[in-house]
């Protein structure tokens, strides 16, 4: 794992965790959607690439921002895969009627969710068909989660994208979270099935590892602490609550697990060599 690639990143996730917590309070600087989207991508460029190395990291990107674009593009224009609605002007440029904006900010969502679900099916076998499949569904799970409790704000309220016939969560419609469903499952398995071609040289410590798993538990918390539709606030507890909570029980865990194996190793070695002395 290249130092430059590492150090970046951890600038990159300080500046997420800054900016999580200035979203939630009077900030004395914040960054409109297009900084804090491109931070966060790039954030999850680099850990991908630290972890996951330069070629499975471009695999992930193109596959993700393909199949996003895709979908959004014929959600927007039929109204099948999400419900009917359409972006405002307030993402910026588009291409054809979905912002540029919008595949860059799956990526940075999809990616830490990823995490999150390979940490909770750490003895799973990730290379195998169903391994591959059981990662993608719960990464699925994980991902809509978080739109669970983001979406209302971001339409309802923020209106970056107007959800035309209204709907029963928020105003948004139930449709909607099956299309999100499908999408990011999609991605997962995908990438999964082609990463099976790659091998993967992940020498990143367990710490460095679990960056995402940080942020997503950040994002689980300024929602609990913090949140437009108070009634959301319960939502987030149970969504994102308790993946985040099941990933970091697992690293902490599978951490203790691995000092007190090698204590016991220790001291199987000491006793082992006591007793050739004593012999």
């Amino acid at each position: 794992m290249s130092r430059i690639t590492r150090v970046f990143c951890v600038v990159f996730f300080a500046a997420i965790m800054y900016m999580i917590l200035a979203e939630a309070v009077s900030p004395w600087f914040y960054l409109p959607s297009l900084g804090f989207v491109l931070i966060f991508v790039l954030f999850s460029v680099f850990h991908c690439g630290a972890v996951e190395g330069p070629k499975r990291t471009a695999i992930f990107f193109a596959v993700s921002a393909v199949v996003t674009y895709a979908m959004e593009e014929a959600g927007v224009r039929t109204g099948l895969v999400f419900g009917a609605y359409h972006y405002s002007d307030m993402l910026g440029i588009k291409l054809g009627h979905v912002p540029v904006l919008i595949p860059l900010g799956w990526f940075m969502m999809i990616y830490p969710s990823r995490v999150v679900a390979k940490a909770i099916l750490r003895t799973t076998d990730m290379r195998s068909i169903p391994g591959i499949t059981v990662l993608a569904a719960l990464s699925a799970m994980v991902m809509t989660a978080w739109d669970l409790v983001m979406d209302p704000a971001m339409s309802t309220l923020a209106g970056n994208w107007v959800w035309e016939k209204g709907g029963i969560y928020f105003g948004v419609p139930g449709r909607n979270y099956l299309g999100w469903l499908l999408t990011t499952f999609l991605v997962y398995w995908l990438v999964g099935l082609l990463w099976r071609a790659e091998d993967g040289k992940n020498t990143a410590t367990r710490t460095f590892a679990a960056l995402p798993v940080i942020v997503y538990a950040f994002f689980t918390v300024r929602y609990v602490a913090t949140n437009t539709f108070p009634p959301l606030q319960v939502v987030a507890v149970f969504s994102m609550g308790l993946p985040a909570f099941l990933s970091l029980v697992q690293i902490c865990m599978n951490r203790s697990v691995a000092a007190q194996n090698a204590g016991a190793a220790a001291d199987v070695a000491a006793t082992v060599a006591e007793d050739t002395i004593c012999v």
